[in-house]
């Protein structure tokens, strides 16, 4: 590839276009809450991720819209994508299943531009969500991994198989917390905001064994119900959804840029910037 597009960090989005709350398969999912205003403000909300995102050097590649698939708006999901290698994503969900044949098109584009070189399927008879439960930790150089509510725990061991890296399995304790990054999120400089009520025991008991407490930022609940722990994270910048103060605080104490966006809409679906 001659040009220099993907030297730089690159997302995927999705056009907001086809996006509504129309189906109900997690706690946050409110149709009856759905209007007009949410579409409009939903456009809005993205075109500011996007923006923010390029701002803090990244490059965004843009999906189309698919009428019916409201939540193709959330490629996280579509896929775990590591050193030129796509782990394409399987969902439980009836309702979401649609939307793997469109994300499998986009990242054979991406093949074609030479951004992937390769493409793997999740065998049949597991789910794994993409990088909503499998989150990459450049310090620690390891994949974090939810399971139980969409994921299967049987589909860790392949995704350390499909990238060579090592996983830590993390057991997801509520559906309300369904995927791992609405409530964990590593940071830049080795510190990693957590929410720990959407874990189980034994998770927890991991995480404080491979984070010392220095490096634990404990999410407060109006921080993960803000959808704040599903963040971006760009080097000292941190891109995520309307935050409290105290939030604001201690991550500027610890160094951080924080950039919000209003992204109420999606907050109504159950995601935020990261899942976008």
């Amino acid at each position: 590839m001659n040009d220099t597009t993907f030297e730089r960090p690159t997302f995927l989005m999705t056009d907001p276009a086809a996006f509504d709350v129309s189906y109900r398969i997690n706690p946050w999912m409110r149709p009856d809450a759905w209007t007009d205003d949410q579409a409009r403000a939903a456009r809005v909300g993205s075109a500011a991720l996007k923006a923010a995102l390029e701002s803090a050097g990244g490059h965004v590649e843009t999906l189309k819209a698919v009428r019916g698939l409201p939540d193709l708006v959330f490629p996280a999901n579509a896929a775990v994508v590591l050193d030129g290698v796509a782990l394409m994503a399987r969902f439980r969900h009836p309702e979401r299943q649609g939307e793997e044949p469109i994300f499998r098109a986009a990242f054979q584009r991406l093949r074609e531009r030479g951004l992937i070189r390769q493409i793997v399927d999740v065998p049949e008879g597991l789910f794994h969500e993409g990088a909503g439960d499998a989150i990459w930790d450049a310090e620690r150089r390891l994949f974090w991994c939810g399971h139980g509510p969409r994921s299967s725990r049987a589909a860790i061991p392949f995704l350390r198989k499909t990238f060579g890296q090592e996983t830590v399995a993390l057991e997801l304790a509520t559906d309300q917390f369904y995927h791992l990054d609405t409530c964990f999120c590593p940071l830049a400089g080795g510190e990693v905001l957590y929410y720990p009520p959407a874990f189980t025991e034994e998770a927890l008991a991991t995480i404080r064994a491979l984070i010392p407490e220095s490096q634990r930022i404990e999410a407060a609940p109006e921080d993960a119900a803000a959808f704040c722990v599903n963040a971006v994270d760009l080097g000292r910048r941190i891109i995520m959804a309307r935050a409290p103060e105290s939030l604001r605080r201690t991550l500027r104490a610890r160094g951080y840029e924080v950039t919000e966006i209003e992204l109420s809409p999606y907050i109504l679906s159950g995601g935020a910037a990261f899942c976008m």
